[in-house]
């Protein structure tokens, strides 16, 4: 907590809004590479988070059979939508202080 990933996203897309302006193709570009990174930061790897609970419980299941012997996966993969909307704030905030 925060999302890392949130706040540098974040970051370079403030830096780039200030640098060039808001309405630059630029920050069009590294808005949208912000978007993305905490679309994946809070949704696809936290889902894979969830499949690694279910897999580690299959595993747990066959393991106790006898039937194999593996190592557990690791299930906090991906960010709470809170934890991407603090790292998003933070990363505004950082940029713009050191502006």
């Amino acid at each position: 907590m925060p999302s890392s990933h949130a706040a540098g996203a974040s970051a370079l897309a403030t830096s780039v809004g200030l640098e060039y302006g808001f309405n630059s193709p630029l920050f069009a570009v590294a808005a949208v590479f912000a978007m993305v990174t905490m679309f994946d930061a809070q949704g696809v790897r936290r889902a894979t988070g969830r499949q690694a609970t279910v897999l580690n419980k299959m595993m747990d299941d066959i393991y106790w059979k006898g039937q194999i012997e593996e190592q557990r996966l690791k299930e906090l993969v991906g960010h709470t939508p809170v934890e991407v909307l603090a790292g998003f704030i933070f990363g505004v905030i950082c940029s713009m202080v050191l502006y």
